[in-house]
């Protein structure tokens, strides 16, 4: 007692002994952590300029949340990359010197629908007014409640970036200039076309097992080109997987609970102190209440066709009579019971159309006039009327809508109001079977209804079938056990086929991945083959929806370069022929193409007509070496033995025909100015990014 009553008198002592004591042991992990170091308030820098981590997460969290179904993982990484580029390029806009002015501003606003289009903004006339919308601005500024002028605000800013990368793009492609000469040569390559004879030794030939690459050469193979296989810091792991799916017992428990849903079932009420016979599915009055109160998903009112109920029960779902139930069947993972509500008639409708738009239709770059369109429209109708089976084919023929010309012209299940008013009219308002001319604001179109649909209202009872906890327990017993044993010994491979199961890879785990191979999105498994505490070998058990998984860290690639499993793939058939190279080298001796054919058994073949532009051998595949080499030789002469594609070619030219010299050469110098000036923008960006300095620490939040 005297003790407990000194405690008593020092309990201040001791609870400021036991905060300090608490403190100092977070403190030692916030620094042990680096909490407390530069990179816990910067997401990272690019060329310099720190990305303050509160103002990056704020950006993150209103990506997310306006996002619809964006993972926090995958705003992140997209907030990332807008902060890159807005960062360089705005460093390349400063050098510059671009900019734009308050007028600029007005007209690039003025081009944006939701301005020049609004009855706020116009004049009699119709016409957006700069001094309407110059008074409303005004008003934002001014008014007691500035968070619309702060929206206002951040808007303009945008719509700023945007134009001035607009100016910066048009500026990179006013650059793009495409000589005549250029044009002549892209003729030339087009046109120029080489006939000749080879001889060729396929790398196939050579089996596998006679050529080895190991790790080390894919490596110095990758060093060699490093900017071609370059790659972030990668981990890769082994993971054993623990199902908890149901177990026999729990899908036979969840077959009873929905069967007593069915029948209905008496039940006692504690308020009551009696039993309570509740109904069931079949005899229920109010059915979508029943489903709400008893299913985990809740009903629809919606009416449905066909082809939108479960495909391997549309048939017996969408013939059920009034009133008759179906089930229980599984669906998605549900036990389900589904109730026949209600059955609309020609509720949706099957249609085909030809369209014939014409000059100044609405979304149409027709050159026909509108009179020419409603003549043709007039000729197909009356030979589609004459054999109503070439409808599909007249459509592929004639039709100007790409949604359905390759379909024959159709469209399945047309709900009311889906389709322009006139449409819809022409589909709704005739039988089956009536063909005519209507037109719309696309121009005219040729209509034929092919068919009405009904549509069912169902009342479904959809229980999730999941594991019992008995299931859960034992799965996570045994996870444990198994990451308790691999802590031990370190035999992965020996503890999984002990339990019955099996390991399974995940390579090429950057630090700002959300998705774990084989296992989804897993951004916790990520984290830890990431932290700094983790080492090879490292074991660690996580809960993910499956059930339980024990991850051991197989790899740690820091080197900038791909890691060695992922780039075995496209290396390893590389250096394999490199190898069979030199094995086919010795079977293709001799001065002439037939002296070659003969000591390697190779028969000698012929190529006309090949192009470099298209450096297609016919039977063998593209070969650009090989079509290049016979270009360059003169006539009647023979190659050294060349490297290709598919294997070992020795070549002997015939003769080069040269196109025709042409007088215009307008065609070939647009086509190649129009295809670099389609990708210069891009390119330009990855080659600004490529030189930027970037410290990326997102792998740490």
């Amino acid at each position: 007692m005297a003790v407990l009553s000194k405690i008593r008198q020092r309990s201040f002592f001791l609870i400021v002994i036991i905060a300090l004591a608490l403190f100092s042991f977070v403190l030692a992990d916030v620094i042990k952590s680096g909490t407390f170091g530069s990179s816990a308030n910067s997401v990272g820098s690019i060329n310099g300029t720190d990305i303050s981590a509160q103002e990056f997460m704020q950006q993150v969290a209103m990506m997310e949340k306006q996002g619809q179904g964006m993972s926090n993982t995958q705003a992140m990484n997209t907030a990332w990359e807008q902060k890159v580029r807005s960062i360089i390029l705005g460093e390349e806009f400063e050098k510059l010197g671009l900019k734009i002015g308050g007028e600029q501003l007005i007209n690039v606003i003025k081009q944006n629908p939701n301005f020049a289009q609004n009855q706020q903004f116009l004049n009699a006339a119709g016409q957006f007014d700069e001094n309407k919308f110059k008074e409303y601005i005004k008003s934002l500024k001014n008014a007691p409640n500035q968070e619309q002028w702060l929206q206002w605000k951040d808007f303009e800013k945008n719509i700023e970036t945007y134009a001035v990368e607009q100016m910066y793009n048009t500026m990179i492609k006013s650059a793009i200039v495409t000589t005549k000469a250029e044009g002549k040569f892209a003729y030339q390559m087009e046109e120029n076309k080489a006939d000749f004879d080879y001889v060729t030794i396929a790398f196939s030939t050579v089996n596998d097992k006679q050529v080895k690459v190991t790790d080390a050469e894919i490596l110095e193979f990758m060093k060699k080109n490093p900017k071609k296989y370059k790659s972030d810091p990668t981990r890769s792991i082994d993971f054993i997987l623990v199902d908890s799916k149901p177990s026999k017992e729990d899908e036979a428990a969840m077959l009873e609970s929905i069967s007593g849903v069915l029948t209905g079932k008496v039940v006692y009420n504690e308020q009551t102190k009696k039993n309570d016979t509740i109904d069931g599915f079949r005899t229920v009055s109010n059915v979508g209440k029943f489903v709400n109160d008893n299913s985990d998903i809740k009903f629809d009112s919606t009416y449905v066709a066909k082809k939108d109920l479960p495909v391997e029960f549309q048939e017996q779902l969408f013939n059920l009579p009034a009133g008759a139930v179906y089930g229980p069947y599984i669906h998605n993972g549900h036990q389900c019971l589904s109730r026949m509500i209600g059955r609309k008639p020609n509720a949706t409708a099957k249609a085909s159309h030809i369209l014939l738009a014409y000059k100044g239709a609405e979304r149409s770059t027709a050159t026909r006039t509108k009179e020419e369109a409603q003549k043709l429209a007039n000729d197909l109708l009356a030979q589609a009327k004459a054999n109503p089976g070439n409808f599909p084919m007249l459509a592929i023929t004639n039709s100007d809508d790409p949604g359905s010309k390759n379909n024959g012209g159709e469209y399945d299940n047309i709900a009311p109001g889906q389709m322009t008013p006139k449409f819809n009219d022409f589909v709704f308002n005739n039988p089956v079977g009536t063909m005519g001319v209507v037109e719309t604001e696309f121009g005219f179109h040729v209509m034929k209804v092919s068919g009405k649909n009904d549509a069912v209202l169902l009342g479904t009872v959809a229980q999730k079938i999941q594991a019992s906890d008995a299931t859960i327990d034992a799965a996570y017993t045994k996870a444990s056990q198994l990451e308790s044993s691999a802590l031990e010994n370190k035999d992965f491979e020996a503890i999984a086929k002990k339990a019955g199961l099996v390991v399974a890879p995940a390579t090429n785990i950057k630090a700002y991945d959300e998705y774990v191979q084989g296992l989804g999105s897993q951004r916790e498994i990520v984290r830890w083959s990431f932290n700094k505490e983790t080492e090879v070998g490292g074991i660690k058990r996580f809960e993910v929806p499956q059930g339980f998984v024990v991850a051991k860290l197989k790899d740690i690639n820091d080197t900038e370069l791909l890691p060695l499993d992922v780039a075995k793939q496209s290396i390893e058939p590389i250096l394999k022929n490199q190898k069979k190279a030199e094995i086919i080298k010795k079977k293709m001796s001799g001065s002439s193409l037939e002296a070659v054919s003969k000591a390697s058994g190779a028969s000698v073949l012929s190529a006309t007509a090949v192009t470099v532009k298209n450096p297609m051998i016919m039977n063998i595949g593209m070969e650009p070496k090989v079509v290049g080499k016979a270009f360059g030789l003169a006539a009647g002469k023979t190659s050294e033995i060349i490297e290709g594609t598919s294997g070992m070619f020795v070549v002997r030219a015939k003769k080069v025909v040269k196109a025709p010299a042409i007088s215009d050469y307008a065609k070939y110098i647009n086509q190649e100015k129009s295809q670099n000036q389609s990708y210069a923008s891009s390119q330009a960006y990855i080659a600004i990014k490529d030189k930027a300095e970037i410290k990326d620490n997102r792998g740490n939040f």
